[in-house]
């Protein structure tokens, strides 16, 4: 499996449909262009659940109607969500009133 990348950053994130668009926008004008600028983003991509997800909290199952948001971007290292160029770029944090659940994990290969 040589062709798959080594260390992946996964993002998600519901927001607030009263400001998806808005969201949208800056995710897709300002705030991935400026990730794949940094030092060690190889590549990223943004992507939407489409239909209801299913969602498990303590051992209960639940089918909900909302649009979960993940980028998936390729990194060189783990080193490379550290760098001050990485972190300049937070500006994700306006939303955050409206961000309803974030989750942020850096992935490698065994």
């Amino acid at each position: 499996m040589s062709g798959f990348p080594r260390f992946l950053l996964i993002v998600t994130a519901e927001v607030d449909p009263e400001v998806e668009a808005e969201w949208n926008h800056w995710y897709d004008e300002v705030h991935l262009p400026d990730a794949l600028r940094c030092p060690g983003v190889k590549r990223g991509q943004r992507y939407v659940s489409v239909g209801e997800i299913s969602e498990t909290i303590e051992g209960k199952r639940a089918k909900l109607k909302t649009r979960i948001y993940t980028t998936v971007y390729e990194l060189d290292s783990p080193d490379a969500i550290a760098t001050p160029e990485f972190q300049a770029m937070r500006g994700w944090y306006h939303f955050s009133p409206h961000v309803r659940s974030r989750t942020q994990v850096v992935i490698q290969t065994p």
